[in-house]
């Protein structure tokens, strides 16, 4: 009976984890990807090799929807462009509110890992401790 408690208790756990995780890229992605922007003009292919590229795995099916309500919300502009491969491609840019808005998330984001900091260096229970 214990093993089926610890393995339920497991499940929950691993369940509860991914779900934060999941929940975490979420709220994050939006702010990452006016970061790519912010750099220089993409269109979603690239988007998407940037954001793998740095470990964050988003598939077209998340992204597109996010490229068109950001746009819709005045935080991006998209011109066409010529492709050497294929068809003409969207690049995507901000837009001053784009900027303005990224300067918020940044700043919030900024205010969100001083707070994590924060807390994790107050923890001083040893079995405690996140490595």
């Amino acid at each position: 009976m214990e093993l089926i408690l610890n393995y339920s208790l497991q499940k929950n756990i691993n369940m509860s984890n991914e779900n934060a995780k999941s929940q975490m890229r979420k709220g994050m992605l939006e702010y990452c990807v006016l970061l790519l922007l912010h750099r220089e003009a993409a269109y979603a292919s690239d988007i998407l090799s940037q954001l793998k590229e740095a470990e964050l795995l988003v598939v077209e099916g998340t992204l597109y929807p996010l490229l068109t309500r950001l746009k819709n919300d005045g935080l991006l502009n998209y011109e066409w462009r010529e492709s050497t491969q294929g068809p003409p491609r969207k690049y995507y840019s901000l837009t001053e509110l784009g900027i303005e808005a990224l300067k918020a998330m940044d700043e919030a984001w900024n205010g969100l890992t001083h707070t994590v900091e924060v807390l994790k260096s107050s923890i001083t229970d040893p079995k405690f401790l996140i490595v």
